[in-house]
């Protein structure tokens, strides 16, 4: 699917929008463009409600009795499951637990054990750093030889899949650039070398339809704080094939991965289902306001989700396109929509401080060393109008070289 060339008209794509009552369902500040939901999501409004409710009343009040009463003890499974039909998961595949590095450990971890005859571990150069570390981790620790063995771009992937590979995993949608993995055909070109898939969705997730059951998908894992609003450090989630359940140990093995918790035994038993997958007691706050950002999700469609994140897109890539040679930007995410996430991103000098002014004009994206200037679309909460103004404040800006103060160039922590 290749990009339309017809110029958008903002206003009829804002009135014809069939998602942009979902605007209101958020809160957002007066004065900002935000385009960096694929870093943080926006705060759903009733989010708010749900987590002071959960303090006042559940905790406030019912104080423990609420394990029971309130159900916390079961919200990794619910939350789970929520996020199971965004991601075309089958029933009990999906949990929401700890964090997407700690989720990878688990599954890389038990595709290994599955695959004990070989060694290799196959992913990107480009791929998101805690994936990377996380599986040069796990190779040490095994210690049998097991090495991690990076392509260089995409395309080098099929050639790299031979009979020593014991796992292919990688990020469906590049954190920098954009890139989408055709996650159906290299699942399948993996499986036809006897090699296990691990597909990182933090990404994906909230931000288009995926398909994990129809892809064959061995493992999954995602992240709940971008696309799907879940709060700062909200917990991830993580699926396992419903083949692969009951068929190994995952490492990690806490009180909340046995088959009866509560029965206290002195030796681990593990659950034969997704809740293997749990380890320790899950935080509460954090899961609460996680459920209650997965319930916006109930009645979204996610290929309308999809339709309007190609539009604001392409439309961005226009707008931008117009000034973005002849002011030193060079565009590196796909035109075609079909090779794409939902994010633009460009190359530029001084991309840290040009980044810092947009930001001090109200509109929010963020910076990816080494010269990377980011834009999530985020299709429940953003506008057509809103994208066309972000890209005039751009030009102006490095029209008039409004990012050349010494404010704009320094660093912070987090960037």
């Amino acid at each position: 699917m290749v990009s339309t060339t017809i110029k958008i008209d903002a206003t009829q794509a804002d009135l014809s929008d069939p998602l942009r009552a979902y605007r209101d369902r958020f809160e957002l500040p007066e004065g900002v463009i935000y385009l960096d939901g694929n870093s943080l999501g926006a705060l759903p409004k009733s989010v708010r409600q749900r987590v002071a409710k959960t303090i006042a009343e559940e905790w406030g009040e019912q104080l423990i009795r609420s394990w029971n009463t309130a159900d916390w003890v079961h919200l990794p499974q619910r939350v789970g499951e929520k996020i199971a039909r965004l991601i075309g998961a089958e029933e009990r595949t999906v949990v929401a637990a700890d964090s997407t590095s700690i989720n990878l450990f688990k599954v890389l971890s038990a595709a290994l054990d599955l695959n004990q005859q070989r060694r290799k571990i196959v992913s990107e150069r480009d791929n998101f750093p805690t994936d990377l570390y996380i599986a040069e981790g796990v190779a040490k620790q095994i210690g049998k030889g097991h090495r991690l063995v990076l392509a260089d771009t995409p395309k080098d992937l099929p050639d790299m899949l031979d009979e020593d590979v014991a796992v292919l995993m990688l990020t469906h949608v590049n954190y920098r650039n954009g890139y989408r993995h055709d996650m159906a055909a290299l699942t399948r070109a993996a499986h036809d070398k006897g090699i296990l898939v691990i597909w990182d969705l933090a990404h994906t997730a909230g931000a288009m339809p995926v398909d994990l059951a129809g892809a064959q998908a061995d493992f999954a894992i995602g992240c709940g704080y971008k696309y799907l609003n879940g709060g700062p450090g909200a917990p991830a989630f993580l699926y396992v094939n419903p083949r692969h359940q009951g068929g190994f140990r995952q490492p990690l093995s806490g009180w909340f991965g046995h088959r009866a918790p509560f029965d206290f035994d002195a030796a681990y038993s593990p659950s034969s289902s997704i809740e293997q997958y749990l380890c320790g007691t899950p935080p509460v706050l954090a899961m609460v306001a996680m459920d209650e950002a997965m319930s916006l999700w109930v009645d979204v469609d996610m290929e309308a989700v999809r339709a309007k994140s190609i539009g604001l897109c392409d439309f961005f890539i226009q707008e931008v396109g117009e000034f973005a040679e002849e002011l030193g930007l060079t565009l590196v995410t796909p035109r075609d929509p079909g090779l794409r996430g939902s994010q633009v991103s460009y190359s530029c000098d001084n991309g840290y401080a040009i980044m810092q002014a947009l930001i001090a004009r109200g509109v929010i994206g963020d910076f990816r060393a080494p010269d990377i200037i980011r834009f999530g679309m985020t299709p429940l909460y953003l506008s057509f109008a809103e994208v066309a103004q972000a890209a005039a404040i751009l030009k102006d800006i490095l029209v008039t070289r409004a990012w050349d103060q010494p404010e704009y160039k320094v660093r912070g922590a987090v960037t």
